[in-house]
């Protein structure tokens, strides 16, 4: 009897370990489902936060003032912009000059739309974005110029906001 009670006690221990250890992996199980879905959320097409920001960016740069960019804009001096014209800018510095001399000097109107096809891509503090634009411009003599852009925007987050490192526009060739 007492060799049949020891069996049963054993067995009784083991069951309860068994149910522990089962708790433990659904835990981690259901944390490491958190995780995952943190992750694709992160990464997913179109973070609603990006399409503000797009949305405002190409808001401030249809005002014609630099100024209004300018928020959007990381000011460090070694930082390189690739625009439509001329080939590049280094630093905000010499951003605000040279799109004042290449388009709003001569502008009666401007304005950027971005396009519906936001792309967002995101690892921890750095984003990249990219989207259809298009630029509208009616000169002071009242000639009107219009492009379709390829926009990339390189997105980094200094404190609560998050600052253009880096861009590139390009207008497709004819025929694209």
């Amino acid at each position: 009897m007492a060799i049949a009670k020891n069996y049963l006690q054993d067995r009784s221990g083991q069951r309860t370990r068994a149910r522990l250890l089962l708790w433990v992996a659904a835990a981690l199980g259901a944390v490491l489902l958190t995780f995952v879905a943190a992750r694709a959320r992160q990464s997913s097409n179109e973070d609603p936060r990006f399409r503000k920001l797009t949305d405002d960016y190409c808001a401030a740069w249809s005002t014609g003032n630099t100024d209004n960019a300018a928020k959007f804009y990381a000011q460090d001096s070694d930082l390189i912009f690739y625009d439509v014209t001329p080939f590049s800018y280094h630093g905000w510095k010499e951003y605000v000059p040279g799109v004042h001399k290449a388009l709003f000097d001569n502008a009666a109107e401007a304005k950027l739309t971005a396009g519906k096809d936001l792309r967002v891509t995101r690892r921890g503090n750095v984003a990249w974005t990219t989207v259809p634009m298009h630029f509208y411009e009616k000169t002071k003599d009242g000639k009107v110029m219009e492009a379709e852009l390829r926009y990339t925007g390189i997105w980094e987050k200094r404190g609560s906001n998050w600052l253009l490192v880096h861009e590139h526009l390009s207008v497709p060739m004819a025929g694209d």
